[in-house]
């Protein structure tokens, strides 16, 4: 694999510091996980919540879930009534 050196303010060497969300994750792993969307992992959000509020969202997704699924079987109804 080839390297190339780039220069970067130090305000932006420090957000890239930052950015890293594994120990000894590489300035080129945090690049690309950052700019490479199509390869966006569940673990890549872990910490971004605390557990009250990943479980309030939790709770929340849930009840979306269920009226999705009762507003999806009630049209099914509806549309098997009209079709008889």
């Amino acid at each position: 694999m080839s390297t190339k050196t780039i220069s970067i303010t130090e305000e932006a060497y420090k957000k890239l510091a930052e950015a890293r969300i594994r120990e000894k994750e590489s300035f080129s792993e945090v690049i690309n996980r950052r700019f490479d969307k199509k390869k966006v992992r569940l673990s890549d959000f872990h910490g971004i919540l605390s557990k009250k509020a990943g479980d309030a969202l939790e709770k929340s997704i849930m009840e979306g879930r269920k009226k999705d699924q009762i507003h999806t079987k009630k049209r099914i109804k509806e549309i098997e009534e009209a079709l008889d």
